[in-house]
């Protein structure tokens, strides 16, 4: 299993990269960061930073959208980094949140993200590619690789991601909800006629490794409200009673509205409504021993990566107990003489 990062790009941006450098010497294979360009400093100029201060990291979106920018410019950034830093760069992708609408914009269609990431996705392998009536290449790139992985919830977006996603994105730690999810990618791939087992599997909430359950809940109680705005779209879409697991849609009953101005923040004001037990389900909270025995049952599931939020007031001590604990403990052990 490999393990991620996932930071918002707040200034000072230095502090972004230092904590991305600390991740890489504790281990992580990847950064990810929020793509909003009105709560957050420009992502893909932190990114250039970041790459620029490590080694190996991979850094990519969590995630961009097909609506805020063209789709070509999109590909470009990474083509251009991967130039610069040696293929380190992924994509990360939905239908969009707060990205679009902050500026009273909304998700874009199922078509439009699949266009999309097929578009970005060969431009951003040195590719040539069909896009409004031309045959569009980027001249300069040579070698250039991108993956494009895919955020999603609802019954639409899964069996997309298994269509055509080199990897699946699932925004909370829920063992059941990530099996029930799980198995709707594998068994779209597989009605494609694709490999199941060529997509990586991508869990993805908060960290946090303490012993003081009610501070950690209060800290991490804003990803209940984030991931409740997808499900309150899926709602709208299918109700309550559809495909949807009702342990995914119970919970957003008592919501009344949500600020985006708060929106992945430890002190959100928008959250009351998500109970302890969510956050618990959603969350991995808790000694390293209470950590790695979830990601185990994850493991299990087939997922390939998880990746921890760290918006809350013990990043470092977090990343540090994941380095020497709960990495080595998911890693495949070899031994020097056997």
């Amino acid at each position: 299993m490999d393990f991620g990062v996932v930071l918002q790009t707040n200034p000072p941006a230095s502090r972004t990269v230092q904590l991305s450098a600390l991740a890489e010497a504790h281990g992580f294979s990847h950064v990810w960061t929020f793509d909003s360009h009105l709560l957050w400093e420009e992502p893909y100029v932190v990114h250039s930073a970041i790459l620029n201060a490590t080694k190996r990291i991979t850094v990519g979106p969590f995630v961009t959208n097909p609506a805020t920018r063209d789709w070509t410019v999109t590909a470009s950034v990474f083509a251009t980094l991967n130039e610069m830093y040696g293929n380190r760069t992924i994509c990360g992708i939905g239908r969009g949140d707060s990205a679009v609408r902050v500026t009273n914009g909304k998700p874009v269609t199922m078509r439009e993200l699949r266009e999309s990431i097929h578009v970005i996705r060969e431009l951003g392998n040195s590719r040539a590619v069909e896009y409004k009536g031309a045959t569009l290449q980027f001249p300069w790139s040579r070698g250039s690789e991108l993956d494009v992985w895919v955020a999603a919830y609802g019954p639409m977006a899964l069996q997309l991601t298994g269509e055509v996603g080199d990897g699946f994105i699932l925004q909370l730690a829920d063992v059941d909800i990530a099996a029930w999810m799980i198995k709707v990618v594998r068994d779209a791939a597989e009605a494609a006629g694709r490999d199941p087992d060529s997509i990586a599997f991508c869990v993805a909430a908060p960290m946090y490794i303490g012993e003081d359950r009610e501070h950690m809940r209060d800290q991490c109680r804003w990803f209940g409200g984030m991931v409740g705005n997808h499900v309150a779209d899926i709602v709208s879409k299918y109700g309550t009673e559809g495909d949807v697991p009702q342990a995914l849609t119970d919970y957003i009953a008592g919501r009344t509205g949500y600020d985006y101005n708060s929106h992945g923040k430890s002190d959100n004001d928008h959250v009351d409504f998500v109970p302890d037990e969510i956050v618990d389900r959603f969350c991995l909270l808790g000694t390293a021993e209470e950590h790695i025995a979830k990601l185990e049952q994850l493991r299990a599931l087939g997922v390939t990566q998880f990746a921890g939020y760290l918006q809350h007031d013990n990043k470092e001590e977090t990343m540090r107990v994941y380095g020497e604990t709960v990495i080595p403990a998911l890693s495949e052990h070899i031994t020097a003489k056997s």
